[in-house]
């Protein structure tokens, strides 16, 4: 690959991280804007809501208990150590292949958004709501959804490597 198309496929890479990051940005503003906190509009009775909440911890409630100086600390520089070595990771590999790029797009996406919101309001905004019943899925939001299926591509770009060995 010449340096150009390897420049190319970088910024590419980044581009599409911002992009996640404006969508979970975006759709954070709407349900903070029209979702009073606490309350919920539903979308599909008995299964998807969407739901204004906050989650002071990490995923699914993680660190919710500790003391808000420590968890904020300790998230916020876990969260850019990760945004440091994805970075890191992306200028010093620079021919990573179209499923490794775009996992870490959309992980360096999530991981900036949650960032931005645990640095301007202390937590992050959750909206995706779904559940059977009584029975519900800790909300998420974009940014999250984002960082899922990330994590789920690079397994799977692990796996394809390890089969092509």
């Amino acid at each position: 690959m010449t340096a150009d198309a390897t420049g190319r496929g970088r910024i590419a890479v980044y581009l599409a991280a911002l992009l996640v990051v404006l969508v979970d940005q975006a759709t954070k503003y709407a349900v903070q804007s029209t979702i009073p906190l606490y309350e919920s509009l539903t979308v599909i009775d008995g299964f998807f809501s969407l739901t204004h909440v906050r989650n002071p911890g990490a995923a699914f409630g993680f660190l919710a208990q500790v003391s808000p100086a420590y968890r904020f600390a300790f998230l916020v520089t876990v969260t850019l150590a990760v945004i440091v070595l994805i970075i890191f990771f992306l200028e010093r590999n620079r021919q990573a292949g179209t499923i490794l790029n775009a996992a870490l797009a959309l992980v360096l996406g999530g991981a900036a958004g949650n960032l931005i919101d645990r640095v301007s309001q202390g937590e992050v905004v959750d909206f995706l709501d779904f559940y059977i019943g009584t029975v519900h899925w800790p909300a998420f939001n974009a940014a999250d959804a984002a960082i899922s299926v990330g994590a789920f591509l690079l397994i799977i770009d692990m796996v394809l490597r390890k089969k092509n060995d």
